[in-house]
């Protein structure tokens, strides 16, 4: 089936709680939603999410250029698509930007692909299964005082989550790290895993102090406590803790995945569809994975993650973390922490049109 058109368009979808992340205010969440018709007049979209507005239009315009190289393929050859479109764009990578440019366009060949063929896309990635486990992110902002803390963790075990994962800054001390995981371990219960995550802002005689007191108190998982090309502090943390230490989200080539699994920098692998550049090389990066027996994870997109940590089988856990809601008719909901793919074709999510039309920018 041809691609006869490719639209791309901008979305700014206001957040229902404005929070701080990384010094500043998250006030929406800019989209770059793509959309393939074929000539049947099948359509698929795909979207990229980004917390501000610094470089959303460059990201849309590259995508309008590398959607129109895609009118008059066929909508199931998603490989080449994606190498044609890496030539495209390749003085300005590979990796950044242009990942971002391809990642809407690749998704929403997927989805039109899977509707061409009237599966979904956890089964054209091979059917392992089609639920993940799923653990809560959302509202665990190191921003939180102890008590909106605690609260936000009770209500995410109360929702049969089996996981939740606070965001942990770098102002105060390691033993005051591991109080603040102890007021979310305590609030949670006896049931639910704490995680958190260093947000790449520690220094290693730092992470290597707070990684021991974290542990100690009973933490599980340490997500990005060093920058990520300290490829070697990284490995000698993970093989000094015993709680795991995960990372990935950064990395946006099968180069910089290669060189961290083999340098052991990561007892999980966690994996942004975004950055990546889209289905396609995310498969290649899992399959990386699992060639060093590395479990997996994804980095928020749960709508999409679900999918592909699905079809996989060293697929662990599903960071849930919605930030598209607004704009879906229904997003996939955990139900006893287990997050199952929707019905339908495809990525099996449709459109709000009515919301697409109200946040869309001119």
């Amino acid at each position: 089936m041809k691609i006869a058109s490719v639209i791309v368009d901008i979305l700014e979808v206001p957040v229902e709680d404005a929070y701080v992340a990384a010094g500043r205010t998250i006030d929406a969440n800019w989209h770059v939603l793509a959309r393939i018709r074929t000539s049947d007049g099948t359509e698929g979209f795909g979207y990229v999410v980004k917390l501000g507005a610094q470089l959303v239009q460059p990201i849309a315009q590259a995508a309008r250029e590398l959607g129109e190289s895609l009118v008059g393929m066929d909508v199931l050859d998603t490989e080449a698509a994606w190498q044609q479109m890496s030539r495209a764009g390749k003085w300005v990578g590979p990796g950044g930007l242009l990942h971002w440019a391809i990642a809407p366009l690749d998704i929403a060949m997927w989805d039109a692909a899977g509707k061409v063929q009237g599966q979904p896309i956890w089964r054209l990635l091979g059917g392992f299964r089609d639920h993940i486990s799923a653990y809560a992110s959302d509202r665990l902002w190191y921003s939180l005082s102890y008590e909106e803390l605690a609260e936000s963790a009770r209500n995410h075990a109360a929702n049969g989550y089996p996981g939740i994962k606070l965001r942990l800054g770098k102002e105060i001390g390691p033993a005051a790290q591991a109080e603040r995981a102890q007021i979310a371990i305590d609030a949670a219960g006896p049931n639910v895993a704490v995680m958190v995550d260093g947000t790449e802002s520690w220094d290693l005689p730092y992470a290597r102090a707070a990684g021991r007191a974290l542990q100690e108190v009973g933490v599980t998982w340490l997500e990005d406590p060093l920058h990520h090309e300290n490829l070697e502090g990284l490995s000698s943390l993970a093989s000094a803790l015993d709680l795991a230490v995960t990372g990935g989200e950064n990395l946006y080539t099968l180069h910089q995945f290669r060189h961290t699994l083999e340098a052991g920098a990561v007892d999980v692998l966690i994996l942004d569809l975004f950055r990546v550049g889209g289905i396609t090389p995310w498969r290649k990066a899992a399959a990386l994975a699992e060639a060093h027996r590395i479990p997996l994870s994804g980095h928020v997109a749960p709508e999409f993650h679900l999918h592909l940590l699905a079809a996989a089988p060293h697929g662990e856990i599903l960071e849930y973390m919605p930030r598209s809601g607004a704009i879906l008719t229904a997003m996939p909901e955990p139900v006893s922490g287990v997050l199952t793919a929707p019905d339908g074709a495809g990525h099996g999510l449709e459109l709000n049109e009515p919301a697409v039309k109200r946040y869309k920018v001119s």
